[in-house]
């Protein structure tokens, strides 16, 4: 196996990333590396978590220089880090935060140990092609961490090949701005691997917020190419700012819409370039989202289909830097050789009253309903069989909407999606826990909508027969009074918006149905972006009483951040 030098860059006085706002030489790199590497202890694998861009990279070559080999996993969870340990009993936590965690051996990035002079001639580290730098956990399809291990070889191949696809290949003034995490595989990729490969240099700090992604764009020089994500991409658009301009953006993690693509294009000055791959293929195609939906494949790769036991045809991908035929999670349409459709995660397509579609198109529509900040429908687990017949799975979605009723955005979806596939429940919240990426893993969005659920529980009472009300209403036939009902409700309504509804005037309320003591009772109700609450309260299927509450003088009650629950189909 042939070797490759550790950096591609032409000059050792080529600036290699921008630290804070000032630039790093590529021989002052180096000289970081070699510090760092000695300062490293025993222990074959090394956990970087190195928050600083530039550290987690000095870090990552510092490890490969040493001998040892970079862990990569997809969360920091305990249970991850546990999995880790399992599978390299040597490794330790190498990071650079005052508060880290991690149940590992810790090693902090030592800042200030002394450099190395870095005036001296500058050899670059060869790298053997058969190195492995680095194993890229994914969690697998038992839930199991899956290791990846990567060659420096293949990283070389990918990478080059993808700085060629984007024309960065060695164009020695472009830096690298990104949004996304260095630990995670397009990061890895793209903002850390790009630049140390490609020639170019990068920025070590990770901006988020649409404030700080406008700052480190002008903090760094022209020509400039954005690394992010349709998530922070949209929240960077959200507003009229101006932006200064980039050369190029590049997204991945998620798919794009053309409209977002075409604002990114407009708003940046620069073509939008979206990065197609997995975990176990590294980076295949590329496609240009506001001019085509056909994707592109990087020259030699290619995808062949395969019928598979259950008859259904998996793309697999071969050639080029993929050094073993894979097959793909994704349903792909092939145009031609070197032209593909995307239509989803073949494990996000769900057929309902024999209607088929998929999760990503869903939450497309849901996001492109104006209002709407952020968005994902949610398909349950399989009930268990109760031997009845087939059970039955409901499409949930999670909506982060604080202008919109309930309703309003019903008649939206019902306008841009078969009913089949309306949501039920529809659950309003204050936030998505999207990860670092703008991803939601389906175990954090089932730990959400339990809570939801366990929250929306607690909107349900029962009267009583002994209840004192009932004594004379009516004698022999009790039912419970509506101003009991509105008394719960009410009760129930503040304490889950967390303030007081006193203040509110009941607008109107209706006795749709009696209510008998002793039956249990929900109530579900939205809020408007004005403050005003709708309420149904049922027993079961039926609705017993409905009602509306004008919005309180703003004098009267405390600032708070409303949010609507799910309100239930009639």
């Amino acid at each position: 196996m042939p070797t490759f030098p550790l950096v591609f860059h032409a000059s050792p006085d080529q600036t290699l990333a921008w630290r804070d706002g000032a630039p790093v030489r590529v021989r002052d790199f180096l000289a970081d590396v070699q510090r760092v590497a000695a300062a490293l202890p025993e222990g074959g694998h090394v956990f970087n978590v190195c928050t600083d861009r530039y550290r987690f990279t000095v870090s990552l070559c510092a490890t490969l220089v040493a001998g040892k080999t970079s862990l990569l996993p997809s969360t920091h969870t305990p249970e991850m880090v546990r999995a880790l340990a399992s599978f390299a009993p040597d490794a330790f936590c190498l990071h650079d935060s005052d508060d880290c965690a991690i149940d590992l051996p810790r090693v902090r990035y030592p800042d200030n140990a002394p450099t190395l002079s870095s005036t001296a001639d500058v050899t670059v580290p060869q790298i053997d092609g058969a190195r492995v730098v680095a194993y890229v956990f994914t969690s697998g399809s038992t839930g199991v961490p899956v290791p990846h291990r990567k060659t420096w070889g293949f990283l070389v191949k990918n990478v080059r090949a993808a700085a060629a696809r984007l024309g960065l290949l060695d164009r020695q003034a472009a830096t690298l701005v990104g949004t996304v995490p260095p630990q995670h595989m397009y990061g890895f990729e793209s903002t850390v691997l790009l630049a140390l490969l490609g020639g170019l240099a990068f920025s070590n700090r990770q901006p988020f917020y649409p404030v700080d992604i406008r700052a480190e764009l002008a903090a760094v020089p022209e020509p400039r190419v954005l690394v992010s994500s349709p998530i922070h991409l949209r929240a960077l658009f959200a507003n009229e700012e101006a932006l200064p301009r980039a050369s190029l953006v590049l997204s991945a993690t998620a798919p794009l819409s053309e409209k977002l693509a075409l604002d990114a294009e407009q708003r940046l000055h620069a073509p939008l370039m979206e990065i197609y791959g997995s975990t176990e293929t590294g980076q295949i195609a590329t496609r240009r989202t506001a001019r085509t939906a056909a994707w592109e494949l990087f020259p030699d790769i290619a995808l062949t289909p395969r019928a598979d036991d259950s008859g259904d045809t998996t793309m697999w991908a071969s050639g080029g830097h993929v050094e073993m035929p894979v097959p793909m999670g994704d349903a792909l349409e092939l145009i031609d050789a070197t032209r593909f459709l995307l239509h989803g995660r073949k494990a996000d397509l769900i057929n309902i009253a024999g209607k088929r579609t998929s999760l990503a198109y869903l939450n497309h529509q849901l996001n492109a309903v104006p209002g709407v900040i952020d968005g994902v429908f949610y398909m349950p687990d399989d009930p268990p069989d109760d031997g009845e017949g087939e059970p039955v799975r409901r499409l949930m979605a999670l909506v982060v909407a604080p202008e919109l009723a309930a309703a309003d955005l019903q008649r939206a979806l019902r306008e841009r999606i078969d009913a089949a596939f309306m949501p039920r429940p529809l659950l309003f919240v204050d936030t998505l826990p999207r990860n670092a990426t703008g991803k939601l893993p389906r175990e954090v969005l089932t730990r959400l909508i339990d809570e939801e659920r366990k929250r929306r529980a607690a909107l349900s009472f029962t009267v009583p027969p002994e209840h004192p009300a009932l004594a004379g209403h009516f004698p022999g036939r009790p039912i419970v009074p509506g101003v009991v009902l509105l008394d719960h409700a009410l009760d129930a309504i503040g304490g889950a918006l967390g303030r007081s509804v006193d203040a509110c005037r009941i607008e109107s309320a209706k006795f749709l149905s009696p209510a008998q003591p002793g039956e249990t009772l929900d109530i579900a109700f939205e809020t408007a972006a004005s403050g005003a609450v709708r309420f149904t309260i049922r027993a079961g299927a039926r609705a017993v009483a409905s009602g509306a509450l004008a919005a309180p003088q703003a004098s009267s009650i405390s600032t708070s951040t409303s949010t609507a629950t799910d309100t239930q189909p009639s």
